[in-house]
Parts: C-alpha cells; sequence; structure tokens
C-alpha cells in the first residue's frame, strides 16, 4: 500500500464517487481513463470506499477521503463499535499504540482532550493524517512508529493506553493466545503499567476467555460486544494493582436497541439455575451472552429456567424481558419419526441446542425446507428425552 496522492485529485476523485455502484470487472475491462494515477489504485478506492458505505458512513460521507486497501478496511472497528468502546474510557490524554486505520482514535478524540495514534506503516500513518484534517479533527497526533517502541521512549504518562493486538499469520488453526499475537501485550504489561493506570485492549472474539484471563493481570471488566447477534469484540479493562472481582458487561447492539446483561465472574460459579420442563414462553441467550458463558447467572438474576444443564435454553410461564430472541411455545412434540410426519410441517426455522443430530441432518431426514414464520427448537428436556418445541417468534 502507499499513499498515491495524485488520487486526490478533482478528476480522479469525481470518477470514484460516480462509479463507486460500477461492476469491478466492466471497469477493468473499460480500462481507467486517466494518464496520471495508477488504474489499479483507483480501482482499489472504489473497492475500499464502497466497503464503508454502512461500516465508516463518516469516512463515506466526508471528501477527499484516502482509503488504504480493502483488507484495511474488512480489519479495522466499524464506527459503531469504535463509539462503543470511546464510552469506556474518558480523560485528558490516551495513546492508541496500534492505530491502523484510526477510526478507534477518531471516537476516542471526542472523550479525550489529547489523542496519540501509533502506526508502524508509514503509508498508512499517512493516509490517516490527511484523513483526519478531512474530518476536521485537530486533538490527534500521528505518529509513524512502533507503538510499543514509541511508549518506552516516551516520558509522558497518559490516562489510557489502548492496544489492538493483531495475530501472527503463522497462529492460524492454532489455540489463540495473546502472546502469540503482535505486539505481545503480556510480555509488555510491566512497561504498559509504567506509562498508564488504566489500559483497554481490544481481542478477537475467538479468544478463550479463560485463556485470556490466564494471560494478563489487573483484570476489573471484560465487554463482550455483539452487533446484530454476531460477537464483534472482547474489551479488556485492566487497571493498576486491581485484585477484586472482575465484571462482565455484555451488550448487543441492534439497530434501535441494546440488549444488555452483566455480572461478576465469581458469582456464575457459585449461581444457582432451576429447570423445569417447557413452559409457556422459549428464550435463547443472544450471542455475547452465550459468549460469556454466563448460562446459571442468566436463569438466577432473570428468573428464567432452564430445560436442560447443556441447553442453554430458558422457559417461562409469564412472558419477560430477556436479553435474546423469546418465543411462544406451540407444542412439545416427542423426538419421532412418525409424530414428526404428522405435524406436516414442510417449512420451518430450525435450531438445534444438545442435539445429537446437526441442522442438515434434521432437513435433510424429514424433509424440511429453510424459512416461514415456524421455528423449531431440537434439543434435550431435563428428563433426558430428546424433544422439539414448535414456537413463533415473539416480537
Amino acid at each position: 500500500m502507499t499513499f498515491n496522492k495524485e488520487i486526490l485529485t478533482t478528476e480522479i476523485q469525481k470518477f470514484i464517487n460516480k462509479n463507486i455502484n460500477t461492476d469491478i470487472a466492466s471497469l477493468l475491462l473499460k480500462g481507467i481513463p486517466f494518464t496520471t494515477g495508477d488504474s489499479k489504485d483507483v480501482i482499489e478506492q472504489i473497492e475500499a470506499k464502497k466497503r464503508c458505505k454502512t461500516k465508516l458512513s463518516s469516512w463515506y460521507s466526508t471528501e477527499n477521503i484516502y482509503y488504504p486497501n480493502k483488507l484495511n478496511i474488512e480489519q479495522t472497528s466499524s464506527e459503531v463499535t469504535a463509539e462503543y468502546k470511546a464510552n469506556l474510557v474518558e480523560g485528558n490524554s490516551i495513546i492508541d499504540l496500534t492505530g491502523g486505520f484510526g477510526v478507534d482514535c477518531f471516537y476516542f478524540s471526542k472523550q479525550f482532550n489529547k489523542v496519540t495514534h501509533c502506526e508502524i506503516n508509514t503509508d498508512l500513518s499517512q493516509i490517516v493524517t490527511h484523513n483526519y484534517k478531512q474530518l476536521k479533527v485537530s486533538n490527534i497526533k500521528t505518529i509513524a512508529s512502533d507503538g510499543i517502541d514509541y511508549l518506552k521512549n516516551s516520558e509522558e504518562i497518559y490516562d489510557w493506553i489502548y492496544i489492538d493486538p493483531s495475530r501472527r499469520n503463522d497462529t492460524k488453526g492454532k489455540v489463540f493466545f495473546l502472546n502469540d499475537c503482535l505486539p505481545n501485550v503480556p510480555e509488555h504489561l510491566d512497561i504498559l503499567f509504567k506509562k498508564s493506570n488504566n489500559i483497554l485492549i481490544k481481542t478477537s472474539p475467538l479468544l478463550d476467555i479463560s485463556v485470556g484471563l490466564n494471560e494478563l493481570k489487573n483484570v476489573k471488566n471484560i465487554h463482550i460486544l455483539a452487533v446484530n447477534n454476531e460477537v464483534k469484540e472482547l474489551l479488556w479493562i485492566l487497571e493498576k494493582d486491581y485484585n477484586s472481582p472482575i465484571k462482565i458487561e455484555t451488550c448487543n447492539l441492534k439497530k434501535d436497541t441494546k440488549e444488555v446483561f452483566s455480572f461478576y465472574l465469581n458469582e456464575e460459579t457459585s449461581a444457582e439455575a432451576s429447570y423445569n420442563l417447557p413452559l409457556t414462553y422459549l428464550y435463547e441467550p443472544n450471542a455475547a451472552i452465550m459468549k460469556s458463558g454466563a448460562f446459571s447467572s442468566i436463569s438466577d438474576k432473570l428468573k428464567v429456567e432452564k430445560l436442560h444443564k447443556h441447553s442453554h435454553l430458558y422457559t417461562s410461564e409469564e412472558l419477560l424481558a430477556f436479553p435474546g430472541r423469546v418465543f411462544k411455545i406451540e407444542k412439545v412434540i416427542a423426538y419421532n419419526k412418525k409424530l414428526i410426519k404428522k405435524e406436516a410441517i414442510n417449512k420451518a426455522n430450525i435450531a438445534t441446542r444438545n442435539f445429537p443430530e446437526s441442522v442438515d441432518q434434521i432437513r435433510k431426514k424429514h424433509k424440511i425446507k429453510e424459512g416461514g414464520d415456524v421455528y423449531l427448537f431440537f434439543t434435550t428436556d431435563l428428563e433426558n428425552n430428546k424433544i422439539i418445541l414448535k414456537t413463533k417468534k415473539v416480537t
């Protein structure tokens, strides 16, 4: 990736905007009608900008933004997750040691007087510097340097340090450990705590929470952030010398609402779930709660009853507010080929929880197409019976 300033000429910018929805293959066939500006760079700008329409609408709607390659766009925080992170922290100064495309820093700049953006890739650092001017942000200092090296050589003490370590390519397919990432956060914790009392770490949702806890110290909070029921980020808040119970905060951001549920990690081990056979309503926890492992705390705090220790589906007689999907149970069917055939269900949405067959196997075996208003949950009840819950979604 190089910062090709010719891309910012009025002529090329007009071309990019005019062809934002044009098929890339046909553009390549026609060729780019400019003597200046590498055609590959122009195509890359169109592809990258297109990906920003919903993910980074502030950048998309601002003139003369320069986009890095589409892979960099894929890896960057979305505005919705960046805003969530920024609301967790505040103060006078924050340093982002792994700045990237600068979306997180853009939102940090609304909470801090001074923001430092470190990015080891010189071209990307130049791109970010240019874009902040277009976005009219003046309180972010950009440094083209390795963030850890810059921090070690800096005299400054910061209110917060933010770091988003990336997995090394050679660890694909292996268990995800923080010490396999760049930078290696566990290795540098002592220097980080010399420069700030507060550290915010973003990790991939692939990181197992127990693994992260083994590698880190002084963890105060873990935020599990989902968007439209897909876990996007784990956010670890570390505080110098903190040695009290760890609070887990789950959040599922939806279009017009957010589902939140929090608990202390030590509560989950002592919480006692209650159990029952299926009642009137069925509850399926959202993805953030599933990642948190709060399966007993949910039952204990929200007064819903589990169907089985390993099913992670809940039930109640009365309709309750719940952070996840809610269904009205219309019928409980024993898992029996004849009984299923008798129901004459040709089309349904199918989910399995603690069940020996996969969704694909069930569809094939019972000739049930996908879709419709009927939701079938294939699961196991507390008496270890294989059952089907025929339900309708409660909106």
